[in-house]
Order: C-alpha cells, then structure tokens, then sequence
C-alpha cells in the first residue's frame, strides 16, 4: 500500500496540490486526471520520490517495491537493451551481479561457493532464472524485435527507447507500478496489449495519460486533481465525466426533487455498469457504484473550448480521387500504388505502420509535397482545411493572437477585431489573453489557435495529422464532439482510439505495397483477423 499524508505542494503564491491524502491499495489502478498544468506529473514525482512536497509525505508499505517509467532517454544509453530491461528490477539484478562477480573470481574458494549457493536460491525465488526470457518476451509484445534485444541503447531512436523503457519499469511485477504517458510511441497493437497487461495486473497501478480510451480500458478509479484537492472516484474515466456532467447538471437544477435526482442517479449507474458489464472487475465495481451518492461529485472547475466546424457550402459528389500515388523519402519507400475515391461525408482513419509516411500522404494532398508519381484531383466544390503535425512554422512571428488569426480571415468584413475575438474566446483565449505574442503559447494553447484557423476557413474537407497532441481531455473530449457532428469529409490520423472509432466509418491504411481499404470501424479493422494476416503481406 502507498499512503499520501497531509501532501501540500506551493510555489510561490501558486498552490498546487492541498492537504492530499490518499491511500492506493493494491489490486487496483489509478487514473490521474486534471486540466493542464493543474499538476499531474509534479504529483507522480512526490510519489516516487523524485519530487519533495512542501508539507506531508508519502510512505510505501516495508519491503515492497516500486517502479517508475523513466522519462530521461537518454539514461541508459551506455547499456545494451535487455539489460536495461532487467535492471528494472534493480534488487534482482544486484544480486546477480554479484553472483556473475563471485563467479568470475580467479581465486574462486569453498566460502564463495557457499555464497554463491544462497544467492541462486535468493535468484530463484526472485524468478531470476526466466529473468532473460521475460524481458525479452515483454519487449517483443512492445515492437522492440529480438534483433533489438543487445544493441546499446545510444545506437536506438527516441520512440524505440520508450517502449524499453516502458518494458523496464513493468519488468518484475513491481508492488507500485507509477506511468506518466505511457502509450506515447506505441503503436495500435503495442498499447492494447498494454491494456490487457494493466486490466490483469495484481499489484497497484497509478497512471497519468489523455488517452481516454486506455483510462477506461485499466481504471479501476478516477483520481481527479481539480481545486488544489485530489478527489477519489470509482470506474473509469468515461464513467467520472459522464457523472460529472450529471453532477453539473442536477446542481443547475435547484428546484428539482430529491426522488428525481435519486433515480435519474440509479438509471445512470445501471447504464453504466451494463456497459462495463464484460470489462474485468466488473462485479466489484458494480457494488462500490452502486453505493455513490451524486453529492460525492463534485462539479468540475474545468473549461471546454468550443471547437465547431461548419462548411462554408456543402461538396458536391466528387471529394477526391487518387491514382497510382508513390512517395520515396531519404531512400525509404513510404507507400506505393494509392488509388482510392473520397466519397461525400466519408470519416476517415488514416493509418500506417510508418507515421511519416501520413504526413507526407497529408502533405501531398495540401500541396505542400510532391509524390514521386502518380495524381490526385479535389472535386471543384471541395475546400480543404489542414492541420499538419508539425505547425511551428505558423508561430514563428511575434504577432498577438488577434493578429495572427487576422492573417486566415476571407474578407475585409472578418477583419474587425469582435470577429477574430469571436472564435479566439471559443478556444479560451478571452481578454487579455487574446493579445498574448505567439512566441509563449503552450503546445496545448498552439493546437487551439490551429483550430481557431480551421474554424475560420469553414472548409467542407478537413484533413488532420494526430490533432489531439498536447491537448488535455478537456479539448479532446470537445474535438471527438465536434468531429461526429461534422457534416463534411474527414481525413484523421490519431493515436486516440476513442477519437478514431467514435468519428470514422472508414479506415485506409497506407503501405509500401498499396492500402488497405475498409468500410468499417476502427475496432473491427484492428480486430479482425483476416485484416491482421492481409497486414502481414503488405508491410
């Protein structure tokens, strides 16, 4: 068990966390959730250790042990990469580095036999023996092929290094397992097997992650930091916002009767837990939701921008049609052979194995690319809206928000200066805020500003390169919204499973030998089995 007593954390005059206290046991997993900057990762560094709060502290039950995924890539760049994995576990491998270095003595002797001895039965115990094999088999269900398994982990790229480095810190079954962004770099089939690794895991789990389809997938509660207060909550994310919402709207609802609120409250749980009803834990969580009250939650303090996409006019028939499309980029064939047709209204997954093989397929479709081959013709009645994956480009001048957006206005009538504001305040920029220089905008507040231009260009086609990057769940909860109610075309590439399957009917996926091309869900392409093999010829 990990206690938190009486933590405060102040900087300056800015209060973070107030007299948290908080006891995570064992057998469930945690979801940390905030708005940004509200404190989440800052909270995972006093847990661990890495951090000291300024009053209280933490306590970890006498000999268990806790592991933390390691945000410095760069820290084990003088190891090979099994190695890496097994010092995880970093007792295991102490004790059989001694042993390696008993064994290795020249002058091996009778009492360093004897020593030996009794650190192999330690080993034993500790499951040292299949140690190797584990690691192994972890980093393999994590993308990291066995060819990887002894190159140093300086001769890796970034992405690889993060999924040793998730492997590392799941390695060993630690008592308290801390994951700050874990699915980041993973691909669809690495982070569901993440999931199933989470939603079996025996010990404690405390997770910070905007992906909300993985917070529902493991969570067993909901811990929301909000009002310098950290608030415990059972279920899983889907559950704490849908009753927050509830929570929102009854407290609006004043005159209300009790009896009322009692049983909208009861046939929210019942929806709810026949929902999860296959999900594991199921009937535990049914019993603890069956005792909520609607006062123990409290109405959030967080702000939802207000993302809307609305066409200029409605596209004809013809979206957009494709021939023979090729890109090559630094020798490596990105896709060869695209020929498909965009139908009006379709919602499009774009997938790859090789995401700069979807920012040039973007970019080529913007015309801010050309293919090494191959056409593509918009039908006349399309106008395309784009939001790149790398934007910095558009922040590099030091106008103020107002006058950046000025920059995206169609006629002089949109200049005014109430205009621009106008959709400037729907992304949270109100005020003062609104003339702040775009050379201090957050990554989070920059993916505003990017849709407040696409807003503005009331496009019929919208094509979008992993949107939900550096937003919170607040944002991406309004993006998902805005993209269902959208009535025009969507090409979307995300690593948001929630936003991939509740937005597209289509997925398209681009390979070095053609795409794969499905009416279908999200899950029920990444799901089927036939999919999974046709997969396999074409990559």
């Amino acid at each position: 068990m990990l206690t938190v007593s009486n933590v405060s954390l102040q900087f300056g005059k800015r209060v973070l966390f107030d007299e948290v206290n908080m006891k995570f046991t064992k057998g469930n997993c945690y979801g940390i959730i905030g708005a940004n900057g509200a404190g989440k990762s800052t909270f995972l560094k006093i847990l661990s250790g890495k951090q000291d709060p300024t009053t209280g502290h933490v306590s970890l039950e006498s000999e268990k042990r806790m592991s933390v995924l390691e945000q410095d890539h760069f820290a084990y760049d003088g190891y090979p990469v099994l190695e890496t994995v097994l010092r995880g576990n970093k007792k295991m491998f102490e004790v059989k580095s001694e042993m390696d270095a008993l064994y290795a003595k020249p002058d091996f002797s009778d009492e360093d036999g004897l020593k030996a001895a009794d650190l192999g039965l330690i080993y034993e115990e500790m499951g040292g023996w299949t140690a190797e094999s584990d690691a192994s088999s972890m980093l393999s269900n994590l993308g990291i092929g066995e060819d990887m398994h002894y190159k140093m982990m300086s001769e890796l790229e970034n992405t690889d290094k993060v999924r040793i480095l998730l492997a590392q810190a799941l390695f060993g079954s630690p008592d308290v397992l801390i994951l700050d962004e874990p699915t980041n770099e993973l691909d669809i089939y690495a982070i569901e097997w993440l999931e199933n690794f989470l939603a079996d895991y025996e010990n404690t789990v405390i997770v910070v992650s905007h992906d909300r389809h993985f917070l529902d997938s493991v969570c067993t509660h909901i811990c929301d930091l909000d009002y310098a207060k950290l608030n415990l909550y059972t279920g899983n994310y889907s559950f704490w916002y849908q009753a927050s919402q509830l929570a929102t709207k009854q407290r609006a609802q004043q005159n209300k009767k009790a009896e009322e609120k009692k049983k909208e409250l009861q046939e929210f749980i019942s929806r709810f837990s026949s929902n999860v009803a296959k999900a594991k834990q199921a009937t535990a969580r049914k019993k603890m939701l069956d005792k909520l009250n609607i006062n123990d939650i409290k109405p959030s303090s967080r702000r939802y921008p207000a993302i809307i996409f609305e066409q200029e006019r409605e596209a004809g028939d013809q979206i957009l049609e494709i021939k023979e499309l090729s890109k090559t980029k630094d020798g490596e064939l990105l896709f060869d052979n695209i020929n498909l047709n965009l139908k009006k209204g379709d919602k499009v997954a774009i997938l790859s194995k090789n995401t700069l093989a979807i920012s040039e397929f973007f970019q080529i479709l913007a015309g801010e690319s050309k293919a090494d081959k191959g056409e593509y013709n918009w039908g006349i009645t399309t106008k395309q809206s784009y939001l790149p994956l790398d934007h910095h480009h558009f922040f590099e001048s030091d106008l103020n928000l107002v006058d950046w957006l000025r920059q995206y206005v169609q006629t002089e009538e949109e200049r005014h200066e109430e205009y621009v504001r106008g959709f400037l305040g729907k992304m949270l920029f109100s005020g003062d805020e609104a003339l702040k220089s775009c050379k201090v905008l957050s990554g989070g507040e920059k993916m505003r500003c990017m849709f407040s231009r696409m807003m503005l260009l009331k496009a019929n086609v919208l094509m979008l390169d992993d949107p939900t990057n550096h937003l919170d769940l607040e944002s991406i909860t309004t993006l998902n919204g805005s993209l269902n109610n959208f009535k025009g075309t969507v090409l979307l590439a995300s690593h948001d499973h929630e936003l991939l399957q509740t937005t597209c009917d289509r997925v398209i996926e681009l390979t070095p030998n053609g795409i794969i091309d499905r009416y279908m869900t999200y899950d029920e392409y990444i799901h089927d089995d036939k999919i999974k093999e046709l997969r396999k010829k074409y990559y």
